[in-house]
């Protein structure tokens, strides 16, 4: 079923958001499973959504993006959201990366990696998370150290979306390690550099589809001009670039309550139990009624956030409490609709069993939920 236009979508963004659905629909109804056994996503699908301008919509059109603002994008992941598929990386891609370049690149960067990025040709990932530091950037153990006219890169990173597929990656690192947070630096790493390795794509509990791999730096030299923005500022860009990334972790999350809702309302008309619908019974009437309106307030907050963020910009306790409470409901509300299945909620083939095992990563990445609450006190 069409998802429901968003109350911020004008006529122009509900055409982008009806077309976003009508091709990422049915792609996913055809290629979910071999995404899955491949473990990503094929650079034909890639190519084909940026030919359709599904790709840094919201990025200048001089530099070849859509020339939309966040609503583009939004209206595109919305659509993406509601097929329950978390394979491709178009978040990460053109939600982060792109706006990372946007934001802090040079001219001679932006018109370098931007313009294939829009058209799919090229691939985009961020490298941030380490074995031993999530959460915690200042942490970082990854090193970037000036010699002459590059920086010598030593580390690893993991859990990074894109990761095996990434033709640029977006690597933290300490240019000075001795500083803590002043000693974070941005690199752009073109994946084809001798001394960038690719470790394994890891085997997750949810989310088959989604290239997510480790990788390794060995003496990688990277040229001084791919640094991205200000050395020593790295920490502070990743600071101000979060509520966006938060905010689009909530978009999946309403996304993923909204489908799971449809799916189960269908199911429990269907399913017979003692020869009436399951429906019919008041516990699944008094489920469904508390899930729905569950999703009604968070599809009304999440609205409300992405009006703010295009208006003036998401400050960071909204943002932080955009993506902890909008993740715990998606997990509390896909768990209360699966029970509604009874064995069949447990089957992969169901995609509520699909869709309850990728909700679970939410509340982690994007900064684990324990440390959104932690912002959120800050504030008050």
């Amino acid at each position: 079923m069409r998802p429901a236009r968003p109350s911020w979508a004008t006529d122009e963004l509900a055409d982008l958001h009806d077309m976003a659905w009508d091709f990422l629909s049915v792609e996913v109804a055809a290629h979910s499973e071999e995404w899955a056994r491949n473990q990503c996503v094929d650079r034909s699908f890639w190519r084909r959504a940026g030919e359709l301008g599904l790709v840094c919509a919201s990025i200048p059109e001089k530099y070849g993006g859509g020339g939309g603002n966040f609503l583009h994008y939004a209206a595109i992941s919305s659509a993406y959201a509601r097929t329950g598929d978390r394979s491709w990386g178009n978040a990460v891609h053109s939600g982060v990366v792109a706006h990372y370049l946007l934001s802090y690149g040079t001219d001679e960067q932006k018109e370098r990696w931007l313009p294939p990025m829009a058209t799919g040709e090229v691939i985009a990932a961020i490298a941030l998370t380490e074995p031993s530091a999530g959460s915690d950037l200042k942490e970082l153990r990854t090193t970037a150290i000036r010699d002459g006219d590059h920086y010598i890169v030593n580390g690893s990173k993991t859990f990074i979306t894109n990761g095996s597929s990434a033709d640029l990656v977006v690597v933290a690192a300490k240019t000075d390690p001795a500083a803590s947070a002043r000693g974070v630096s941005l690199l752009l790493v073109d994946a084809t550099s001798p001394g960038f390795t690719r470790g394994r794509v890891l085997d997750k509990i949810g989310q088959h589809g989604a290239d997510t791999s480790e990788l390794y730096f060995e003496n990688l030299r990277v040229p001084a001009r791919n640094l991205l923005g200000t050395e020593g500022r790295g920490f502070h860009q990743i600071m101000a670039q979060l509520p966006q990334e938060r905010l689009i972790i909530g978009i999946t999350a309403v996304g993923a309550i909204e489908m799971a809702l449809e799916a189960t309302v269908r199911h429990t008309k269907e399913r017979k139990v003692f020869g009436a619908a399951l429906l019919n019974l008041q516990n699944t009437r008094f489920q469904l009624a508390e899930c729905a309106t569950d999703a009604r307030i968070a599809r009304v907050f999440l609205d409300d956030c992405i009006v703010r963020h295009v208006r003036e910009g998401l400050d960071d306790a909204t943002a932080a409490m955009c993506k902890w409470w909008l993740t715990q409901l998606q997990c509390d509300v896909i768990d209360r609709c699966l029970q509604l299945f009874g064995g069949y909620g447990y089957m992969r083939e169901y995609p509520i069993a699909r869709l309850y095992a990728d909700a679970r990563a939410q509340r982690i990445y994007g900064g684990a939920n324990e440390i959104q609450k932690e912002l959120i006190a800050r504030s008050l």
